[in-house]
């Protein structure tokens, strides 16, 4: 442990942090409408520093053949050098097989999107997804900026034209995606050990000290739709009530910004 992370560690037993934030406040948080005129739908959130774009695409393809009635759904994430220089160039790398993972799963367990109403002719045509995640700027907490830019995405999506036969994409509908639910997803981290402390909306240098995160997906109604727990150390029963319970409460504040 560097001479920084016990500083951390002990502004967290005061109930603060670096920035003056308290352990469960987020940075300010925007969300852009449809920056990616060419996409089906897109969004771009700023989590402080941290700034990331989502992009819907939609196309017609055939159906897994265990879902032969519902449409699919791909989420990929491009981790830039510019973003941040501890990406590399190259093919995606398990931190962004991690994040497209993470972010997909809080949509797919969800239901957000009615993947029946996706379906064009069973067996043969429906309509597949596809999500797009661009990192403009790492500065933490990048798991929940993409989910967040995610689902706003979707939710500003319509549907190309579609004639049976060809997508034409230079034509827009006014149908929008069958969207049933608003999933928001709320990444709680753990720093230290004896004691521990949980915060949530870490920085880079917050991410780099802990030592335990944990994912939740909440909806609209309340209900939790997914848990991803990640790094090495276990959390508590009560670690993760404490979680579920922050998460609700800045699931409900993250949603009324789309």
């Amino acid at each position: 442990m560097n001479l920084q992370e016990e500083y951390m560690i002990g502004l967290a037993a005061k109930g603060t942090r670096l920035d003056k934030r308290g352990l469960a406040d987020f940075r300010p948080v925007t969300i852009e409408k449809n920056p990616i005129s060419k996409a089906e739908g897109s969004a771009r959130v700023r989590m402080g520093n941290t700034e990331v774009i989502a992009g819907v695409k939609l196309d017609v393809g055939t159906p897994f053949p265990d879902k032969p009635d519902e449409g699919t759904l791909i989420v990929s994430a491009e981790l830039s050098p510019i973003a941040s220089p501890d990406f590399e160039l190259g093919p995606p790398r398990e931190n962004a097989i991690e994040l497209s993972r993470v972010v997909d799963r809080g949509i797919r367990e969800s239901g957000a999107i009615d993947a029946k109403k996706l379906c064009i002719t069973p067996k043969e045509k429906v309509w597949t997804v596809f999500i797009d995640l661009q990192i403009l700027n790492h500065d933490g907490n990048l798991i929940d900026a993409c989910s967040l830019a995610s689902i706003a995405a979707l939710s500003y999506a319509v549907f190309p034209a579609y004639d049976g036969t060809r997508v034409d994409w230079f034509t827009k509908t006014t149908e929008k995606l069958p969207m049933t639910a608003t999933p928001i997803a709320v990444t709680v981290h753990k720093i230290g050990r004896q004691p521990a402390y949980l915060l949530v909306d870490p920085t880079r240098e917050e991410e780099d000290a802990a030592t335990a995160r944990l994912t939740v997906s909440t909806m609209d109604d309340g209900h939790v739709a997914a848990l991803q727990k990640g790094e090495a150390e276990p959390f508590t029963l009560e670690e993760v009530e404490q979680a579920i319970q922050w998460s609700l409460a800045k699931g409900k504040e993250l949603r009324a910004l789309i």
